[in-house]
């Protein structure tokens, strides 16, 4: 198509020049050009001709006179690109001072004066200048209002100041006016202010938006969701909430998780357990054999020991159903079976709650002094230092149980 395009236009143009040519051919025009004694006579072609070359000296003129400025301006925007280079791989590097410094030369070249800026603050706030960086978000504001917002409203909520950054980000959001970051940070702030109705008013534009991968948003919804179950008062108000979402909001287990602990402390345990119960026998997850272990009536310990042991036929090497299995043992008071699935499940998968419920069992059992270590243990581990093995670790074997694992079609697998 544009083969023919450029085809018809020299065409076009061969036209016009055969037809300008008949006309001046035949009459090519007289001009007479007088003044203060000189006379100038000439064709109309021969006149437009000299006109042409004259436009021609004088550009390439114009041009030799600007040159010197030309080079020291080509040589300041050649800086300015070589130094916002420089800033952006500090930044990423962690030189934050180099970055700083590189990033606010560049920023004094017009065209990258915003993004420098932008990239300054960042810098400025990683070194620990959190001033510095709301002063650079005050300039890069003339050039980039709204990046500069959502970026002011993050070092914010960094800060500790929640509340502000959310009063930024409001106003713009209810005139639809943020960009797709902004409403990440919107719920965020939302989040960490305590507002959890101002952050699910966030999630559907942020969807829309596809800023974040499906993983990314997943999450997020389930934080929001999960803090807004936690928030709520009243049994109807749970159930409302609960009745609202629809079946792929209420799959995630920290979102069933929450539910299921915030029911259970308005009297609804059984309704409660049942959420759990069905959401582990659609995926088997950790996080809900915790909630499980911790929500029920006593009355119930039994038959729910008794669910526990039947899962541990198919989950053999799981640490978190070990882990339940030992607190429901303590729950019924059997110290010593407690203690053989806790010290497992601390075998397969070290972790704070396990050395908790053993150092339990251990003081049940009187066994003080390795009470004492297994508390210390659940102290450490969260805090995040290594545990220590007890003076007495016994003879249960924590090594893991091979389990055939077979697909749909009844086809043997290996394990994950």
């Amino acid at each position: 198509m544009t083969l023919w395009r450029w085809a018809l236009w020299l065409l076009l143009v061969a036209l016009v020049a055969g037809l300008g040519w008949h006309a001046l051919a035949s009459d090519p025009g007289y001009v007479l050009l007088r003044f203060h004694g000189w006379q100038l006579e000439s064709t109309v072609v021969a006149l437009a001709l000299l006109i042409l070359l004259l436009w021609i000296v004088l550009g390439l003129a114009w041009r030799l006179l600007r040159w010197p400025f030309g080079a020291m301006s080509r040589r300041h925007r050649r800086m300015s690109r070589k130094r916002f280079s420089e800033g952006l791989i500090a930044l990423i590097e962690g030189r934050h001072g180099e970055a700083q410094r590189a990033l606010t030369r560049a920023a004094r070249f017009g065209p990258l004066r915003a993004p420098a800026l932008l990239a300054e603050a960042e810098a400025a706030y990683r070194r620990g200048e959190a001033t510095r960086a709301l002063e650079a978000l005050d300039e890069a504001s003339q050039q980039a209002p709204r990046a500069a917002r959502v970026l002011r409203a993050r070092v914010l909520r960094r800060e500790g100041r929640a509340e502000e950054a959310l009063a930024l980000l409001v106003p713009a959001a209810e005139s639809q006016q943020l960009p797709p970051a902004g409403w990440v940070e919107l719920a965020e702030a939302a989040l960490a202010a305590g507002r959890t109705d101002r952050a699910r008013s966030a999630l559907e534009p942020l969807r829309a938006s596809a800023a974040l991968s499906a993983n990314a948003y997943a999450e997020l919804e389930a934080r929001v969701l999960a803090q807004s179950i936690a928030e709520t008062h009243g049994a109807g108000a749970i159930n409302a909430l609960w009745a609202d979402l629809s079946r792929a909001q209420r799959r995630p287990p920290g979102v069933v998780a929450a539910y299921a602990r915030r029911a259970a402390q308005f009297g609804a345990g059984l309704a409660a357990m049942d959420e759990i119960e069905t959401a582990l026998a659609r995926h088997w997850d950790p996080q809900l054999l915790d909630a499980w272990a911790e929500l029920g009536e006593p009355d119930t310990l039994p038959v729910r020991l008794q669910r526990a042991e039947h899962w541990l036929e198919a989950h053999p090497n799981d640490a978190a159903l070990l882990t339940a299995i030992g607190q429901l043992q303590l729950g019924l008071r059997r110290p010593g079976a407690a203690r053989e699935a806790l010290q497992r499940a601390l075998g397969l998968a070290p972790s704070a709650r396990g050395w908790e419920l053993l150092g339990m069992a251990l003081q049940a059992l009187g066994e003080h002094a390795d009470a004492c270590h297994a508390l210390l243990n659940a102290l450490r581990l969260s805090q995040g230092e290594a545990s220590q093995p007890l003076s007495t670790p016994g003879r249960m074997n924590t090594r893991p149980i091979a389990v055939e694992q077979r697909d749909e079609q009844g086809l043997p697998r290996l394990p994950e």
